[in-house]
């Protein structure tokens, strides 16, 4: 993430932390799942920008491209190609874009088209008990984490990490968006071998490191470890106790990293959790010309202590392809293979 991000994350979302203690937050974990009904050929595809703005109007018809590829319809929100600075228009215009959506019965699926940041902006004013009345698929990853932890939290749905819009959609990316979100297929998920590696007697890329060995199981939740970060306080983020926690990040440094992950740390997530993933930090790197934690000790320090699987590497993140998983759905972890496997669907 940029600085400018950073800035935008601390100055909005600062001052969330005391809003516990006056907000009654209807966690998912104590109320029933919704699970959104899988697609079909011809589903309708609501595009909204619920972060950042798309300035090049193009963009736009990639998109729809893709999704006619995809045997769906596309719908483009009323406020999908609003400017408002960094943001694709005002934070009600765009809270609006997807409550209208959820409520239209010809929308099957809400597919943002970028993240960028300004999701959190729009959190409170999204009406939740419409989205549990009316549940539909919503997805995206970065900084659509904070939009898909709140409707989980708020109203029990189950919501899916996966593609944005403006994302490459390779056959690798298209056929696990498929099996995810046109099937009652049970998902299960190891890196992939890379090709490189078949000519080599060892395996180099795509490894996964276990910090403490062992299964697990409980309700997968994650996604961006900043985005996540910025919003623990809020209503919006459940009770994870029981929860395998992934989370994944892009261009911080270190020491960053560090510090995110001692926020939850020390609100008292990490205690909670019976597994812990984390995947893919592209760029993340040592700050300055001073000597630096690596990346293995930082989640040495924070998370064996805790005793619960746990491993480093698996290919989730910034990274191509981008695979699509639901969240809140119970799965069962091995952090000696590095393996996740789902339970049940994600989709009715």
């Amino acid at each position: 993430m940029s600085l400018n991000r950073r800035q935008v994350l601390t100055a909005s979302l600062g001052s969330l932390t005391f809003l516990t203690s006056i907000y009654s937050t209807a966690s998912a974990q104590n109320s029933p799942i919704i699970k959104p009904r899988k697609l079909q050929p011809g589903s309708g595809v609501g595009l909204v920008s619920p972060a950042g703005t798309t300035f090049i109007t193009e963009d736009i018809n990639i998109v729809q491209d893709a999704i006619k590829a995809l045997g769906l319809v596309p719908h483009l929100a009323p406020h999908l190609l609003d400017q408002y600075g960094y943001l694709a228009g005002k934070d009600k215009d765009r809270a609006n874009d997807i409550n209208q959506f959820f409520a239209d019965p010809k929308i099957d699926l809400l597919l943002p088209i970028r993240g960028g940041w300004g999701c959190a902006r729009i959190l409170p004013y999204l009406d939740y008990n419409l989205i549990k009345n009316n549940p539909k698929i919503i997805i995206g990853f970065s900084d659509l984490t904070s939009l898909l932890m709140a409707i989980y939290t708020q109203s029990g749905l189950v919501t899916f990490h996966g593609p944005n819009g403006f994302t490459s959609w390779r056959p690798q990316q298209v056929n696990s968006f498929k099996q995810a979100l046109f099937t009652e297929e049970k998902i299960s998920f190891q890196n992939e071998k890379d090709p490189d590696d078949n000519n080599r007697l060892m395996q180099v890329k795509n490894r996964i490191q276990t910090i403490t060995p062992g299964t697990a199981r409980g309700k997968l939740i994650g996604g961006n470890l900043s985005v996540l970060s910025a919003i623990i306080g809020s209503p919006y983020v459940p009770d994870f106790t029981g929860h395998i926690l992934f989370i994944e990040d892009v261009g911080e440094n270190i020491y960053r990293i560090d510090r995110m992950i001692t926020h939850l740390k020390v609100a008292g997530i990490l205690d909670k959790l019976s597994g812990f993933i984390f995947g893919e930090c592209t760029n993340c790197l040592p700050n300055g010309d001073y000597a630096s934690l690596t990346l293995e000790q930082v989640l040495n320090d924070h998370i064996k202590p805790l005793g619960i699987p746990a491993w480093i590497g698996a290919q989730i993140g910034h990274i191509e392809p981008i695979l699509t998983f639901p969240m809140g759905i119970e799965v069962e972890i091995n952090a000696d293979l590095g393996t996740i496997n789902y339970l049940e669907a994600g989709v009715i």
